[in-house]
């Protein structure tokens, strides 16, 4: 049998006027009295304000004459269960109607914000349409822009001086970076082979594939030639980095 979910408001008065709070304050404060809950404040139709209390009553009286008492007719209640998510569904309404008498913008206690995410995935399918727009394939795009990052944010592996990349031999100067990846424990991570045999995998730089896949490992050691694969340009099918030695 399914488990029936937890109802959020058990209780709602809606649209009474403010004079039968101050005639009838009593009846009313039975009806909150000890509960917690959102209220919200109208003159006329319009919100003027949102607020949370765990003693309604008080709080209700309390408005007839604080700072709100002569900016408000009406006034609506709505009693929760529990006061588990009452900080949020306030800011939630307070978000979705910005009532004029809330002075501050509440925030969500941990939701993530979207809109930073959202406007780089815009830019990103935008350029990958472009891209292919003038025939450079989709996964090159993802190549191209590591590469235009500023040379500065590379960190160099520490002990590695003027060591020779060992990918260096197999790199075709006319085509100076194409990119690799790994599957560790489920997940795909991926790398920059550059034009000089240098690997570049988040920010840091490796000479070697096994360099790169102990990154990965958090310094396992690891046979780099068949931990990475790479496209073959040919068969265009993901193979061992290994390959590319065989040729």
């Amino acid at each position: 049998m399914p488990r029936r979910s937890r109802q959020l408001v058990v209780e709602y008065l809606e649209n009474v006027s403010r004079r039968a709070l101050e005639k009838r304050a009593r009846l009313i404060g039975e009806y909150v009295k000890g509960k917690t809950g959102v209220y919200a404040l109208y003159r006329g139709d319009r919100l003027k304000y949102v607020g949370l209390a765990t003693d309604l009553r008080n709080r209700l009286k309390n408005h007839l004459i604080d700072r709100h008492a002569q900016s408000w007719d009406k006034f609506s209640v709505y009693l929760t269960v529990d006061d588990e998510h009452i900080r949020e569904l306030e800011a939630l309404v307070i978000r979705i109607a910005t009532p004029k008498e809330n002075l501050t913008r509440t925030k969500f206690r941990k939701a993530e914000n979207l809109r930073s995410r959202f406007r780089k995935d815009i830019a990103t399918y935008q350029k990958r349409e472009l891209n292919e727009l003038f025939g450079i394939h989709v996964e090159e795009f993802a190549e191209t822009r590591a590469l235009r990052r500023p040379a500065k944010k590379l960190r160099a592996q520490k002990g590695n001086g003027s060591k020779i990349p060992t990918l260096s031999p197999y790199v075709d100067s006319r085509k100076p970076f194409f990119k690799i990846y790994a599957t560790y424990k489920g997940k795909k991570y991926e790398a920059i082979v550059l034009g000089n045999g240098i690997i570049k995998y988040e920010g840091r730089i490796y000479y070697s594939p096994s360099g790169a896949g102990r990154e990965v490992r958090k310094g396992k050691e690891t046979a780099g030639w068949v931990f990475w694969k790479y496209r073959d340009p040919k068969t265009r099918e993901w193979v061992p980095l290994d390959n590319i030695r065989r040729k």
